[in-house]
């Protein structure tokens, strides 16, 4: 998956907007928060409830998943683009950071309510 697709899939999920918080750093947001960091090589993304469960995805993928500055104690982790994981289980992670943020999003922000 190059960068360009992986920002189009972020920003295509539904009421997915894109913002740039901090200087060049783009983020797609649902509801005011923060689903996916799409960077340069690779995308932070929430992979669990807690650290705990994120690094169970480390754990899988040493080589291409790491845990994310400052707020990897959360349950975000980084993950490169160019690593062994497929596009589609890279869009399926996508897809779950996306959805737990909308679940813990109030009912009027969230997409469809």
């Amino acid at each position: 998956m190059t960068h360009d697709d992986l920002v189009a899939y972020c920003l295509g999920k539904p009421g997915a907007e894109e913002d740039m918080p901090w200087e060049r750093d783009l983020v797609a947001k649902v509801g005011g928060e923060i689903s996916a960091f799409p960077g340069g090589d690779g995308v932070g993304l929430e992979c669990g409830r807690d650290a705990e469960e994120a690094g169970e995805l480390r754990l899988a993928h040493p080589d291409a998943v790491t845990v994310t500055a400052h707020i990897g104690r959360f349950g975000r982790n980084g993950i490169a683009l160019d690593g062994p994981i497929p596009d589609d289980e890279l869009r399926g992670l996508v897809g779950a950071s996306y959805d737990a943020v909308v679940a813990k999003l109030p009912k009027r922000l969230r997409p469809g309510q």
